[in-house]
């Protein structure tokens, strides 16, 4: 059974930084694909970034040149950098990993920009 653990969120100030970590129990390159997506209270879980097994990166529009996703490969783990955070990055977010015939999530993260 593949595992996604994530860790690193909490409660910062506008303007601060946070690093989430995505620890997967099996080879990251055995995914297709690993993501970050969030979901704020009342809204749809939405695509936040994506690594493919290629290493190519994507970002959604509302974080571009905020948030940075990486990985260890050697350690199975997938990070979020995220800078100048802001309060609607509040959410919880989720690590993803996606295959071609299966996905896996983690059980998610509290990120809360707040004074």
């Amino acid at each position: 059974q593949v595992q996604l653990v994530e860790s690193g969120g909490g409660l910062v100030q506008p303007g601060g930084s946070l690093r989430l970590s995505c620890a997967a129990s099996e080879s990251i390159f055995s995914f297709n694909a690993m993501d970050w997506y969030r979901q704020a209270p009342g809204k749809e879980r939405e695509l936040v970034s994506r690594i493919s097994s290629g290493g190519a990166t994507t970002y959604a529009d509302s974080v571009k040149g905020r948030f940075t996703i990486s990985r260890d490969v050697p350690n199975n783990t997938v990070y979020l950098q995220m800078n100048s955070l802001k309060p609607e990055d509040t959410a919880v977010y989720y690590c993803h990993g996606l295959r071609i015939y299966s996905e896996y999530w983690g059980q998610g993260t509290q990120v809360t920009v707040s004074l």
